[in-house]
């Protein structure tokens, strides 16, 4: 019985002490990676590569089996993501470079509004230091979208997807100052139809990653006697495949037998299994870094971490059939655990990402939620975290209270929806387990494809299309769709229709 005591005594204790009602303010550390695919972690059961310090996070976290990004391409996702809005009500749609509207500008995406509401704004008018480290993709610098007018004290890394391409480039931007890093940058487009094709040949002075992880591992440091709100979307694994060597060299030289040249883009390498695999390794390292860093500021026990991607693997390509864009085998990993789609398709393998929560005290260690969530619950969830007043507009619920106390949450209050106008033109809505999808919508009307239907309980690949057994579904999804789109001219899509 002493033990027993004993043993409801350390709870309690552990409650007062990890609470998230206690006075002092919790940090949070959001990590995004760039099209890591759903089954590509340890402890999403990929088999062939080590991801040790993710897995780490993992089983001292909370990990959900049925997580969704906000669209299945980056710059969009990543509007979702900071404005907890889906692509029914976002600003940002689809991937557009800002310079076909704005030619002022020479790089970076299409800008959100300047007045547009972004959790990190909603963290910085509350006290909180906000830093962001990696790859923004949503606005260029001097832009309405430009980080510092989103609500980041300090942006270090690419501003612009295009020139993400390479982890060589010529100079990152730190706020509104370039940094050279490179003398000899390497593009990240190019083609090798003949000859030796040598990883060498594709590496110059400074991987980029490395000064960027050191920005957000300084960044702790700095302000460990503060709060802060840490966003770090590292650009691993997205091509183009040049990692160092040494990672590189960690992977058998017997999973390649034939380099890859360049043919579906971005750039050749001549040993593109294992320089899939070190990409991957190196985003793990990242984690590895940011979560030591956390530790030696004595940060964790006032620290949430948030770990996930902002969209599926990388799709096929026509060039060399053999390969995926950018070099990717996806079919050796088993990078979507077979789930149907990549990148830029809104069937599963495009949409579902892992996504791991780590709190305070390793509360709820282990955990696996089955229930589904997605990119527009982290807006509220932090707001909930940080103990802000949330926006009333949002299409996310907090998982807080769940996440904290354990609690189930037994269905979502509505559907989940993706409006997504580019490869094609893609409509998809989640409503409990039953999923309805429509493509080709940016074809003349007769070319449209007829709405599909899937019971992902029973049929989470989307092999068994229930269309004509189900009408009601889809007659549920148009008025779904009919209620929460609303018009926009910059990235327009047709009315919803049966």
């Amino acid at each position: 019985m002493k033990t027993f005591y004993r043993l409801i005594l350390c709870c309690l204790l552990g409650a007062l002490l990890y609470s998230p009602s206690r006075a002092e303010s919790l940090n949070v550390v959001l990590i995004v990676a760039d099209d890591l695919g759903w089954g590509e972690l340890g402890c999403y059961g990929q088999q062939k590569i080590p991801t040790p310090n993710i897995d780490q996070l993992a089983a001292n976290g909370q990990r959900f089996s049925q997580f969704y990004a906000g669209a299945p391409v980056c710059a969009p996702s990543r509007c979702v993501l900071m404005t907890g809005l889906h692509l029914g009500h976002a600003e940002i749609r689809g991937n557009l470079q800002a310079k076909k509207v704005f030619p002022e500008f020479k790089e970076g995406q299409y800008p959100i509004r300047l007045e547009t509401i972004t959790f990190p704004k909603l963290l910085q008018q509350a006290g909180y230091r906000t830093g962001a480290m990696g790859k923004w993709g949503l606005g260029p610098v001097g832009s309405t979208g430009d980080p510092n007018n989103q609500g980041f004290d300090l942006f270090f890394g690419y501003n612009c997807q295009a020139v993400a391409h390479s982890f060589y480039p010529e100079s990152l931007w730190r706020n509104a100052e370039k940094v050279h890093i490179n003398d000899h940058p390497i593009p990240g487009h190019k083609k090798q139809p003949e000859g030796e094709v040598r990883m060498e040949d594709w590496i110059a002075e400074t991987y980029a990653s490395r000064p960027i992880v050191a920005e957000a591992e300084q960044f702790i440091q700095d302000h460990k006697k503060d709060a802060f709100f840490l966003y770090c979307p590292f650009t691993e694994p997205h091509v183009a495949m040049h990692p160092p060597i040494k990672t590189v060299n960690r992977f058998p030289d017997s999973w390649d037998h034939a380099p890859y040249r360049g043919g579906n883009a971005y750039l050749p390498h001549p040993r593109p299994r294992a320089g899939y695999a070190a990409m991957i390794a190196e985003l793990d390292d990242h984690v590895g870094r940011v979560v030591s860093a956390i530790k030696k500021a004595g940060l964790m026990d006032r620290t949430v971490i948030i770990f996930t991607s902002d969209n599926g693997t990388t799709h096929e390509g026509r060039g060399e059939p053999d390969f995926h864009i950018g070099g990717v085998d996806a079919l050796f990993f088993n990078s979507t655990l077979n789930l149907r789609g990549y990148k830029g398709s809104v069937y599963e393998g495009g949409l579902r990402v892992p996504c791991i929560v780590r709190l305070p005290g390793d509360v709820g260690a282990g955990r696996v939620i089955d229930t589904p969530a997605w990119f527009p619950d982290i807006f509220p969830t932090i707001c909930d975290i940080a103990r802000i007043k949330k926006p009333h507009n949002l299409d996310g619920i907090s998982l807080w209270k769940f996440l904290w106390q354990e609690a189930s949450l037994s269905s979502r209050p509505s559907p989940m929806l993706w409006i997504f106008p580019e490869y094609g033109g893609q409509m998809a809505v989640r409503m409990n387990n039953m999923k309805a999808v429509r493509r080709n919508l940016k074809a003349s009307k007769a070319k449209w494809s007829p709405w599909e239907v899937y019971d992902l309980a029973n049929d989470p690949a989307e092999k068994i299309d229930l269309a004509e057994k189900r009408p009601d579904i889809i007659a549920a999804a148009v008025k779904v769709l009919r209620q929460q789109i609303t018009p926009n001219s910059v990235f327009p899509m047709p009315r919803p229709e049966m």
